[in-house]
């Protein structure tokens, strides 16, 4: 069986301990016990961080795509070759069945193959001049050193995206991965190095985050800034980039409204949310959470679901046969409490779940609710984890109001038979990501991010490549003589 390994700062190509150090714990969201220490990194730690960086960007800008690719691309054939292995790892860190955690892992993989690729095509133009003679042309650049800050909730696949695009397109990254979660990320990057990544050219810190991040954002080494997580913590960091006017990509909070009409079978539909929903316990930033379902299909909808979600199997992810395992902390047990008493006390109906799990772990009954009022916090506030609140509308111009009520914009879903609905609802419903029929949105080659306080920017596809690439016009005449 995997061991947890033992944790460290990757700065310059050097692995650095905890020694000396402040550290923190990381538990094991199954048992809530700690498995590791984490070694924070120091001023001096990050100032070398950007040094080691700002010193490699010269040499992996002008390493030819090609070159860039084959490191890339063999870090991806070697994380297959390792999946199992990074898999449990991944879910003692944060809980996930390992099955599920593994198809993370392979994701990561695709997404480290995709982009080498894509960086070989990272094409420029000529535009036809007005004078003869000359040359307009323009190229495609890396933008210079990164900054990535990756959250919890999927250690592999999050920054696999942020890494392996700044890589591909020539650009040095120092990565924070979250504290709670960092042994996934460090696997990676140990293979990045094996594979020929050169010293400086991926670093991964960790720390208390605002320090971290404010000190590497106030540098003038970073041109870059990547991050997902909280809505909250974004609209600061944009603050703090706009000190040094750093390019960011923004992948902030969701709460995604699931469209249910009554041209669908209302079961099928219920038992594909539940897969839907009970990934990863629901701590999915695109996980569906607000079931708008037509009133004509309401009662077996809920019916189908609260069935589905009471067949569930869940406990340790590392034991097999297991469907949803632990919240990844205890924060999230706290929160998912405090917003389903808020609710029922408000008047929802709960129809199964609604408290913790046991006395050990951080594990929580999946929830549903339906008709739930529209004052309930959790209407508005994304709960990111195991809870479906599912509630009826009458015509599709009110499901499409609901649908775009909240502030955010990260993903949508429907489910119609109705080809010319399919369309107005692709132009209605203000979302960065849509599923339409389909739970499955994310893959390596298409682009992931949202609109409106969901954040803006993509990740993945040729987008994901753009975001770390800055044009340069060039008029080339004729030397005078």
């Amino acid at each position: 069986m995997t061991e947890y390994p033992k944790l460290h700062l990757l700065i310059a190509g050097e692995w650095l301990g905890p020694e000396g150090r402040a550290s923190e714990p990381v538990l094991n969201p199954a048992t809530g016990a700690p498995i590791a220490t984490l070694p924070h990194a120091s001023k001096a730690d990050l100032d070398r961080a950007l040094e080691a960086a700002a010193a490699a960007l010269p040499v992996w800008a002008n390493t030819p795509a090609y070159d860039r690719a084959r490191v890339l691309r063999r870090t991806a054939d070697v994380m297959r070759e390792r999946a199992d292995a990074i898999a449990a790892i991944l879910t003692m860190e944060e809980g996930k069945p390992q099955p599920e955690a593994k198809v993370e892992v392979l994701a990561a993989a695709d997404v480290f193959e995709f982009m080498a690729e894509e960086g070989k095509r990272a094409y420029g133009r000529i535009i036809p001049a007005r004078a003869a003679g000359t040359r307009h042309i323009v190229l495609k650049q890396p933008v210079g050193v990164t900054a990535a800050f990756a959250p919890w909730n999927f250690p592999a696949i999050t920054p696999a995206r942020k890494m392996a695009a700044s890589l591909a397109a020539g650009c040095p990254c120092i990565i924070k991965p979250s504290e709670e979660t960092p042994a996934t990320a460090l696997e990676m990057a140990r293979i990045l190095l094996e594979c020929g990544a050169p010293a400086g050219v991926i670093q991964v810190v960790f720390g208390v985050p605002g320090e971290v991040s404010t000190h590497l954002m106030a540098s003038e080494v970073i041109r870059k800034v990547s991050f997902t997580g909280s809505t909250a913590v974004g609209k600061q960091l944009m603050k703090l980039a706009a000190d040094r006017a750093q390019r960011t990509t923004m992948e902030l909070g969701g709460h995604a409204p699931v469209l249910v009409f009554d041209d669908v079978d209302a079961e099928k539909a219920a038992v594909a949310a539940v897969g839907g929903k009970l990934r990863n316990a629901g701590q999915v930033c695109i996980s569906p959470t607000r079931f708008i379902v037509h009133e004509r299909v309401h009662a077996k909808f809920v019916e189908s679901f609260t069935k589905a979600v009471e067949a569930t199997k869940i406990g340790n992810g590392l034991e097999a046969g297991v469907q949803m395992g632990p919240l990844a902390n205890p924060r999230r047990v706290d929160a998912m409490t405090a917003l389903i008493g808020d609710a029922v006390a408000k008047g929802a109906k709960l129809h199964t779940g609604g408290e913790r799990m046991g006395n050990e772990g951080f594990f929580f009954h999946p929830t549903v609710l339906s008709d739930v009022p529209m004052d309930a916090r959790m209407m508005t506030e994304e709960p990111f984890g195991p809870v479906a609140l599912i509630n009826r509308f009458g015509s599709e111009d009110e499901a499409i109001r609901e649908a775009n009520r909240l502030p955010y914009g990260l993903a949508s879903y429907a489910f119609t038979s109705d080809g010319a609905r399919a369309v107005r609802l692709q132009d209605q419903v203000e979302s960065g990501l849509m599923g339409l029929n389909t739970f499955a949105i994310s893959v390596a080659e298409t682009p992931f991010g949202g609109v409106k306080e969901s954040g803006h920017g993509s990740e993945g596809g040729t987008e994901g490549l753009e975001a770390y690439l800055t044009t340069k016009f060039i008029a080339h005449a004729p030397a005078p003589v």
